[in-house]
């Protein structure tokens, strides 16, 4: 289902849905602008088609201004394939400096702002749509239900809209992750063991950490207590609830602050027929109460996110982990644990120490019980061409069990 209410993005003074223009046929011309990333309207922008080379592409989106295209939509694939080609075609002495020995942390800091211009500058290239989302160019896809899962509902009140074609394929892109799913062995046997991503909601496309929530240990039932209840803290697609539902677990509740992710959170577990073990409700981290098991698994990089998109990898601050440990012993019932779901990537970046981790488990009143480790098997623990390949390649997520100390 779509979601409920269109996400757009607002000018922070006048609340109203940013707007972009050109200059088409003699006549100014007006339309809504769309960005995830919340990037303003472009403020140079000329029409371009088939007859725009790449280079040309190329040199006008390097200085700032964007593509309108009134060409054919695949001929407009293949040239934001060749812009990426040239952004990513960096010249031997530059390749020479960068590969100078320079501090992990700023290795980290270059990489994001290099990705950075690398997104500003393939978002040059705009896509128009229709009122319903519908795109007005030759051999154009039927994108609406993909739009419309990312946007809501077409309104078509609000007229024509534009949007980079980056986006468009981010958003085609998440559409078909959620339409197949993401097989979860520890769900059990196909095809009923699978999540749903929605648009905006960190895909569990990294098995590891689910395969420690589904192994380990889970904390015995006290004398006199009914039932086994956890919290799931920053549930997402739901699928740790899901995991410990079918461990046994017979109470969850799962939070989240993103309606993005509460309504990805319910689609899943209602598929998997477990809403009647797990409520899902809005909360910024912990819910009412306590649970004898409360887990998080919260973004392991604490850096500035650079679109709502990044939210679930990048956490400025750790504001999410800081908030964890800080809230975590008065939610644990007696006897309870905390499970913190952690890679050690940041660490290896140099951007947090786990000297520096560890203190925060003691001045939160927390001892460490046991952890358990494993080793991604993502694809870029093994690209040798990643920029970060180096921490990548020894990046190790654990699990670290979590108890109230004393």
């Amino acid at each position: 289902m779509p979601n409920s209410s269109p996400i757009v993005t607002q000018d922070p003074l006048t609340g109203a849905q940013p707007v972009i223009r050109w200059t088409e046929a003699g006549e100014e011309c007006s339309a809504l602008w769309r960005s995830e990333r919340g990037a303003p309207p472009p403020k140079r922008v000329i029409l371009a088609d088939d007859t725009t080379t790449a280079d040309t592409a190329y040199r006008l989106a390097c200085e700032g201004t964007a593509l309108l295209w009134r060409g054919d939509f695949q001929n407009a694939k293949q040239l934001l394939q060749a812009l990426a080609r040239r952004a990513d075609n960096v010249p031997a002495r530059k390749r020479k400096k960068a590969a100078e020995v320079v501090a992990v942390a700023d290795a980290f800091h270059k990489h994001r702002l290099a990705q950075s211009q690398r997104a500003r500058m393939l978002g040059m290239l705009l896509i128009p749509f229709n009122a319903d989302y519908s795109i007005p160019l030759r051999r154009a896809p039927d994108a609406k239900v993909a739009c419309a899962e990312a946007w809501g509902p077409a309104d078509e009140a609000a007229g024509a809209s534009v949007a980079s074609l980056r986006e468009l394929l981010g958003i085609t892109s998440a559409h078909e992750w959620r339409r197949v799913g993401v097989e979860i062995p520890a769900l059990g046997e196909p095809p009923h063991n699978r999540i749903h991503p929605h648009y905006g909601v960190f895909s569990p496309v990294r098995g590891e950490y689910i395969h420690l929530v589904a192994t380990v240990h889970l904390p015995k039932k006290l004398a006199g207590q009914a039932t086994l209840v956890a919290f799931d803290i920053g549930t997402g697609t739901g699928v740790l609830s899901a995991v410990l539902v079918r461990r046994g677990v017979d109470q969850v509740v799962a939070t989240d602050q993103d309606p993005r992710a509460l309504a990805c959170a319910r689609e899943n577990l209602a598929k998997l027929n477990m809403l009647d073990k797990v409520q899902v409700v809005q909360a910024d981290l912990f819910p009412e109460g306590r649970a004898s098991l409360v887990v998080c698994n919260p973004p392991w990089i604490p850096a500035r996110p650079s679109s709502p998109l990044e939210h679930s990898v990048y956490d400025e601050g750790g504001r999410m982990l800081t908030g964890f440990l800080k809230g975590l012993s008065a939610h644990l019932a007696p006897k309870g644990e905390g499970w913190l779901i952690l890679s050690d990537l940041a660490e290896r970046l140099g951007l947090r120490s786990r000297e520096e981790l560890l203190a925060m488990f003691e001045s939160n009143g927390l001892k460490v019980v046991s952890r358990i480790d494993a080793k991604p098997q993502h694809a870029k623990a093994a690209d040798t061409t990643d920029a970060l390949h180096d921490a990548r390649s020894r990046e190790v997520t654990s699990l670290w069990r979590l108890a109230v100390a004393g």
